[in-house]
């Protein structure tokens, strides 16, 4: 009992240390225990995926191979160590012949996929400038539209993943986010996703996922992590100051758009046999003496439907959303009233701002974000392509995306 009396009053005697001591042995209780659940998180994913590696499969059937682009700068330079850890031994269990194609600078995953080779399974590890990179890259190759019926994996490694909330359930743990997005590609539940087309007038055409956004939001949006120092009213005092040097932030914009058309069936993933020669004949012969006639009901196909033009308003948004069951193809145009007040401004601005620290550079008001990268204003032409590429999705969020839907 002595000894435990004495034990207090030196902690009483040395409060300073002893409070120093708890915060740092707090610290680090913490730090361990969040590195112990991410290795049981670890763990379970490659149990998981060891029972897809222990498949059998045909003597002649030869191994899936799939082609990462790796964006090594991604996460304040973390992403190689990130995908290493949680990615490769996942995808190694399974059985996955993977070749990791890393990029050196901005730009170049572009270059990489236009010249990429055939394969079964494409990989994009990096965030939203990298997974743009790569689908403007696919889109740009002659051989288009074999290519795009290449699945496509998107392993969230960026400060900014946009598309992930609609692929995957995300959390606050690093760790899960990638093991999961890994595990959806081993299971093979893909989903179609549309395609923006956005195309100066001189400057090849540059595809987006989710959408571009212009205007006064964008760019306080820009300026926030300015005012770190404030804490969260960093958001609310950049829209304020912005209202300070000038105001009203109404910009012009010029839009005009063709009529939608029905959108052609999906093609079948096999190209049926071609009719022997004297049946094309015959076809042929037939549709010149007696060419089909058009049913009245159905709309002749616009080779261009849904195409918006921009002259480079307050907010101007064009995004795409993901639903399971919709019957017609559709994008959103989005803008703000030129009537605000400024609290209404600052109060909208408060939603719309995302969270994050953006890439634009501080003062820009000409500038697109398209997927949260930073373009030169201009006027272009925006195309919807609808269902063009084929992405994986967990179940878990397939499922709860037809829940809403319904």
């Amino acid at each position: 009992m002595a000894r435990v009396v004495k034990g207090f009053r030196t902690l009483r005697n040395h409060w300073k240390k002893s409070t120093f001591a708890v915060c740092v042995l707090s610290y680090g209780g913490h730090w361990l225990y969040g590195k112990h659940c991410d290795n049981v998180l670890r763990r379970e994913a490659c149990l998981v995926a060891r029972e897809f590696g222990r498949q059998q499969i045909a003597p002649q059937e030869r191994l899936r191979k799939a082609t990462v682009i790796l964006n090594p700068a991604a996460c304040s330079g973390k992403a190689n160590s990130l995908f290493e850890k949680n990615a490769v031994p996942i995808l190694h269990l399974a059985g996955v012949e993977i070749t990791i194609v890393k990029t050196d600078y901005e730009g170049q995953a572009k270059k990489l996929t236009e010249l990429m080779e055939q394969t079964d399974v494409l990989i994009v590890a990096g965030g939203d400038g990298t997974l743009q990179e790569v689908v403007t890259g696919l889109l740009r190759r002659p051989d288009q539209d074999t290519v795009c019926n290449t699945p496509i994996g998107f392993i969230p490694l960026g400060s900014h993943n946009s598309l992930s909330p609609s692929l995957h359930l995300l959390s606050d743990n690093k760790v899960k986010d990638i093991t999961s997005a890994t595990l959806s590609i081993l299971k093979g539940e893909t989903v179609p996703l549309d395609v923006l087309q956005i195309k100066g007038e001189k400057e090849q055409p540059v595809f987006a996922l989710m959408g571009l956004r212009w205007g006064a939001f964008r760019d306080v949006a820009a300026t926030i992590s300015k005012y770190w120092y404030l804490g969260p009213l960093k958001t609310k005092a950049a829209h304020w100051f912005s209202t300070l040097r000038e105001w009203p932030l109404v910009r012009d914009v010029s839009v005009s758009y063709l009529d939608p058309c029905l959108r052609p069936p999906d093609l079948p993933s096999q190209k049926p046999p071609r009719p022997n020669l004297l049946y094309r004949i015959i076809r042929r012969l037939k549709n010149r003496w007696n060419p089909p006639q058009l049913n009245g009901d159905m709309i002749p196909l616009n080779p261009t439907c849904l195409v918006f033009l921009f002259d480079v308003f307050c907010k101007l948004l064009v995004s795409i959303y993901l639903n399971l069951q919709r019957i017609n193809d559709s994008l959103m145009i989005c803008a703000e009233p030129d009537n605000l007040t400024v609290g209404e401004y600052i109060t909208v601005g408060l939603v719309d701002s995302p969270q994050k620290k953006s890439k634009a550079l501080y003062g820009t008001a000409g500038f697109y974000n398209i997927d949260n990268e930073e373009y030169e204003a201009m006027p272009v032409e925006i195309r919807l392509l609808p269902r063009k590429l084929r992405f994986f999705i967990s179940a878990e969020r397939r499922e709860q995306l037809l829940l809403q839907t319904q």
